[in-house]
């Protein structure tokens, strides 16, 4: 193959293999190595409220109306929405998310703290809600730790969305 030939084939070559690569990211709606559903562990680990503790439950998260006290502010959370649907690369109108925390207030989640935070597709956020009420009454009942609950709520949202 001439000198020519070869640069203008692995000119061709880098063009498609670009091509594919904005394909396929195109078609995830986000970075590569994201999933559309889940959570990121990179950018939402989940981090913990320290004043909920196996000890405290009885007077936190079992109490009816204490998230209601802790939950931060709209205005909060539609900001940092709209920073880490940047982040995730997530298309679409904010209303197609829910900024929701990875570890849920009801399962002693830190309100605030950004990596506790993250942009939950809907309807996937709606029914997750359900899965951490059950949750909540699990441990309130004390058929399940507190521990045990956050652990499986994030490794929900980190494997299945």
């Amino acid at each position: 193959m001439r000198r020519g030939a070869l640069d203008r084939f692995l000119v061709l070559c880098v063009i498609a293999l670009t091509g594919v690569f904005l394909v396929v990211t195109h078609r995830l709606g986000q970075a590569p190595g994201l999933s559309a559903g889940r959570a990121s562990w990179a950018l939402t680990p989940g981090v913990v409220n320290l004043e909920v503790s196996q000890r405290s439950i009885a007077s936190t998260i079992c109490v009816r109306g204490w998230t209601a006290e802790i939950r931060p502010s709209s205005g909060y959370t539609s900001a940092l929405k709209l920073e880490q649907m940047s982040a995730y690369r997530r298309g679409g109108s904010p209303s197609d998310y829910q900024e929701d925390h990875l570890i849920s207030l009801e399962l002693g989640g830190h309100p605030t703290d950004p990596r506790n935070l993250w942009p939950e597709p809907r309807p996937r956020a709606e029914a997750v809600d359900r899965i951490e009420n059950d949750l909540n009454a699990a441990i309130c009942s004390g058929r399940m730790t507190l521990a045990e609950a956050q652990r499986r709520i994030s490794d929900i949202k980190h494997t299945q969305g």
